[in-house]
């Protein structure tokens, strides 16, 4: 687990570009490398036993066993700690993993848990299947409804569980506004902030205690390794990192590697994911075939000046729209995309296409889409790092009937 340091220097916080790249990275490696090493060694040897003791209850840095913590994942902690402007950070082998260590850490029975109805499929399984199953009390809001979500904090809670901008339909809550009204309660507010990236985003500055990626995604970038992480208060960070070491969630070192790597280049990708989403909601909002465009940097969405407001970098790589018709029209329009990716994933530099069907929301029957407000005919659009020129000729060309 990472922890930030005793004493900070008085030179400048570097800006968020450059801890990307160089956060978390300091220090001297193996044989000087530039670059950290993949430290592959399962365990981490100790001549002098007082050493070994301290260590192992974490009175002095260092490792005891790779499921505990390792070298390369202690890297990849670092740098998310600092982008997110947080006091420490743990890592986990999916963003799932890191979701249900933090939910079944915080949460005992008997207590409380509130969040929406527009939460990650993996995540909404969870508030209606898994916590109920040891006696949490789960109570999930419309999204849209403020004074819902409101009344629903003031009957007492232990966690707030919040998503913003939602997945699928990109719905925003006012993080500043809910946090500050969970902690009169004195609960704890976290928030999955995957979708935004700490490029654009940076929830513990709203106030919120925890945040957390499924670092596969944005964070990444490159679709070919798994991993989270949990950031911001080091307390509660370091009662999750407890339950897991034990359950055993571990990040790989290999994926850390690969996760430090991809990470480099997130100032530069999201940036431009940024812009290719807001140029292609533009575009699909006037397309015929579209009946409806789910952004959160169209001024026309419901919560623009929310967006607006919280999310000072950019409003995001993920779009959603719905096409007219019924769920053939995505089955025709899906395999046209020369320039997209079919697949469960998003945050890529690759775009990368799924309705929720088959993707987010799989787990759900179509009732249950139906009723989070998700229609079959919707399509999520992850865009990636291509000219948007081709994206967009690509879209025209796939829905031209």
């Amino acid at each position: 687990m990472s922890h930030s340091p005793p004493a900070p220097d008085d030179r400048p916080a570097p800006h968020a570009a450059t801890q990307a790249v160089w956060g978390g990275e300091g220090g001297t490696h193996w044989e000087r490398a530039t670059q950290v090493p993949v430290v592959k060694s399962v365990s981490f040897g100790y001549d002098d036993l007082d050493e070994w003791r301290d260590v192992a209850l974490g009175v002095t840095p260092g490792h005891i066993y790779g499921r505990n913590t390792n070298p390369t994942v202690r890297c990849f902690e670092e740098k998310v700690r600092l982008l997110e402007g947080a006091a420490a950070a743990t890592s986990f082998a999916t963003g799932m993993a890191a979701i249900s260590d933090t939910l079944f850490t915080l949460l005992q029975p008997g207590e409380r848990v509130v969040s929406v109805v527009d939460t990650y499929g993996g995540t909404n399984r969870l508030f209606s299947e898994f916590l109920p199953q040891i006696g949490v009390d789960v109570t999930l809001c419309q999204t849209e409804d403020e004074a819902a979500i409101e009344r629903a904090i003031d009957g007492g809670l232990r966690v707030l569980y919040l998503e913003s901008p939602t997945n699928p339909t990109c719905k925003i809550l006012d993080i500043a506004q809910f946090a500050q009204r969970a902690h009169d309660r004195g609960a704890i507010v976290v928030v999955d902030n995957t979708f935004a990236t700490p490029i654009n985003q940076r929830p513990l500055a709203l106030g919120a205690d925890l945040v957390v990626h499924s670092a596969t995604k944005f964070l990444g970038g490159h679709a070919d390794a798994l991993g989270g992480v949990l950031a911001g208060d080091a307390k509660l960070v370091q009662s999750v990192f407890r339950r897991r070491e034990i359950t055993g969630a571990t990040l790989h070192p290999e994926a850390a590697y690969l996760l430090l790597r991809g990470m480099k280049t997130l100032a530069l990708r999201v940036e431009r994911q940024n812009f290719n989403a807001m140029t292609v909601a533009r575009h699909l909002r006037q397309h015929a075939r579209v009946a409806r465009v789910f952004y959160p940097g169209l001024e026309d969405h419901p919560n623009h000046d929310v967006a607006k407001r919280q999310m000072p970098g950019g409003f995001g790589g993920v779009l959603s729209f719905q096409l007219h018709g019924e769920f053939d029209a995505v089955k025709r329009f899906l395999p046209r995309l020369r320039w997209a990716h079919r697949a469960a994933n998003l945050g890529a530099v690759e775009t990368v296409v799924a309705p929720p069907a088959t993707g987010s929301h799989v787990e759900l029957t179509a009732e249950q889409r139906a009723a989070l407000g998700i229609p079959e005919t919707l399509v999520r659009y992850s865009c990636g790092i291509e000219d948007v020129r081709d994206l967009i000729g690509d879209l025209e060309q796939a829905l031209d009937d």
